[in-house]
């Protein structure tokens, strides 16, 4: 089952791509439903982390780049609980978006931006890796952020297409980032394949096709009505060996994040 926050469909600005990604996943068959309670539309950052074992964990949602803005922070328990309740869920004092956890297919490894650290100064580096690695059920590769994206989420950088493949973004970073990721990752024994991306104004997720939303039985693929888009399906239907389905999400992505930011899967 898929979620989406329902403020989607009640805030005026979203609505349009929220009516073209629903249209999508109904044409496709893929079941999704409303969550009420949410206090942003971004419910993978604040929504439980699902492991491969079946357990729950629930990261504190305390990002710096909301450290002005408390009313739009999700506090599972005190918001949604009532609304959503879950068994087998851990909570974590861990500072942690779920949009900064990116999980092979088998949920065997996770890949996160060195953001981490920076979020969580009373832990040493190998202390939190260590734990997450606990929590998580999970190898973590430890990927460098991009200094200029203000959450430094890893779901922007990469995603696996298999256990032992990353897709990239292939439009180079500042300072030779992607060589670094796919170095980094490289070392772990996972390869990295380029995908089209093109950069866009400040705190703006147009262009990031790489935030896809990939279900059992298609790919929605974020799509922005520019002559780039036609490259970015043609190369998602190369690699993927399910239905691509483009949805034009413009109105969403301008306020910093495509399909993966505002989905969250049980």
């Amino acid at each position: 089952m898929i979620y989406f926050s329902s403020l989607l469909t009640s805030t005026q600005d979203y609505a349009p791509a929220a009516r073209r990604l629903f249209d999508a996943l109904d044409a496709q068959g893929v079941d999704y439903r409303l969550l009420d309670g949410a206090k942003d539309i971004w419910l993978r950052d604040f929504m439980p982390v699902c492991t491969k074992s079946g357990n729950a964990v629930s990261f504190r949602y305390e990002p710096s780049y909301l450290a002005d803005a408390p009313e739009l922070r999700t506090d599972l328990r005190r918001d949604l609980a009532m609304h959503f309740p879950m068994e087998n869920l851990v909570y974590s004092d861990i500072n942690l978006d779920g949009g900064n956890i990116v999980f092979s297919p088998s949920r065997e490894t996770a890949v996160i931006s060195d953001r981490i650290f920076s979020e969580n100064p009373a832990y040493s580096k190998a202390a939190l890796v260590g734990e997450l690695e606990r929590l998580l059920d999970a190898r973590v590769i430890i990927i460098p952020s991009l200094a200029s994206d203000r959450t430094g989420h890893a779901d922007g950088m990469v995603r696996f297409l298999d256990e032992r493949t990353v897709l990239g973004n292939g439009t180079p970073y500042q300072n030779g980032l992607e060589q670094r990721i796919a170095r980094t990752l490289k070392a772990n024994g996972i390869n990295t394949l380029d995908f089209p991306y093109f950069s866009s104004p400040k705190d703006s997720a147009v262009g990031s096709y790489l935030n896809f939303l990939e279900t059992e039985k298609a790919v929605f693929l974020p799509i922005f009505g520019v002559s780039e888009d036609e490259r970015a399906i043609a190369r998602a239907n190369e690699l993927f060996s399910k239905p691509v389905v483009p949805v034009k999400l413009n109105e969403i992505a301008e306020e910093g994040g495509c399909l993966n930011c505002i989905s969250w899967e049980q």
